[in-house]
């Protein structure tokens, strides 16, 4: 009895776990350690401001997806890609739960970003607020733009790093968001192309799935050769040497060279590839701009 119990419980709590999905909290919230470490220009960061700071942004991040898993339960209950997650399957029942939840994480998390400086406040705020209201209630299933808007919340974390450290925001802060906001449609959109049936079936504009597919193929391009350009122009105005650059230059290649072939010869088995690369690739960009500092 006391072992089925454990199980329950283990259970409900990798459920109320899942429903954060942590993948996407982790590659936030680094981004967020991205933004920290060149703010700091390569120095050491006050252990307790890192703790409070990557704390703020995991439990913002997480709250922001809790509640979305929330407003999205009805289409995810029907969608092959999601039909799995907690609250399709009633490990979390009822579904405000989950809500609740996300709400809790959400609050926990401005009360860090305040008692850290107000500037940071505000970056949690408009990216819950953005990421919620803006992109899940208003426009994800109304306008083939969704991801577009949604997007702005993808590079706050990054600004809320920096605005942490230093207490304002400059250029190089918002190139690094930048960088966030411009891969996000080419990784959700490769995903959406491999789904698109799913998006259609839910109705959901996505722009696989009611634009042409050349028409897809030319908005991700454009916005992989804009992230190109971008993160060769952080290397200049961050201040950032030769693994940057390096890394910038040769990674983002591959991305565009990989994209390219996509638009050509375009097919569900590439789109997956390029989704699966985007990844690894915004992760990597990161690493290098950390190192690039703290080897100096």
């Amino acid at each position: 009895m006391v072992e089925g119990y454990e199980k329950a419980t283990a259970s409900t709590l990798k459920a109320y776990l899942e429903v954060t999905k942590p993948p996407s909290v982790a590659l936030l919230v680094f981004t967020a350690l991205g933004g920290m470490v060149v703010a700091a220009g390569g120095q050491a960061i006050p252990p307790s401001l890192l703790l409070q700071a990557l704390l703020a942004a995991t439990l913002g991040c997480a709250g922001a997806n809790a509640i979305t898993c929330y407003i999205d339960r009805d289409m995810d209950s029907i969608m092959e890609r999601t039909k799995r997650r907690p609250l399709p399957t009633r490990r979390i029942d009822p579904p405000e739960r989950a809500l609740y939840w996300g709400v809790a994480l959400a609050v926990a998390s401005f009360i860090l970003a305040w008692l850290i400086n107000p500037l940071s406040f505000l970056c949690a705020a408009f990216g819950f607020f953005d990421n919620v209201l803006i992109y899940s209630l208003l426009m994800k299933r109304r306008s083939p733009l969704n991801v577009i808007w949604g997007g702005f919340s993808g590079g706050i974390p990054a600004l809320f790093g920096w605005a942490a450290v230093k207490g304002s925001l400059s250029l190089a802060a918002f190139l690094i968001a930048a960088l966030v906001v411009l891969w996000i449609p080419s990784h959700i959109w490769s995903l959406a192309l491999f789904w698109s049936e799913d998006y259609k079936k839910v109705k959901v504009p996505m722009l696989p799935a009611v634009f042409t597919l050349k028409s897809t193929l030319r908005c991700l391009l454009t916005t992989v050769l804009l992230l190109y350009l971008f993160s060769i122009a952080l290397g200049f105005v961050g201040g950032l040497g030769a693994i940057y650059l390096t890394t910038a230059l040769v990674a983002g290649l591959a991305m565009v060279v990989g994209n390219l072939n996509m638009f050509i010869r375009p097919t569900r088995k590439k789109a997956w590839v390029m989704f699966k690369m985007s990844g690894p690739y915004l992760l990597i960009l990161f690493v290098s701009m950390m190192l690039d500092l703290l080897l100096k």
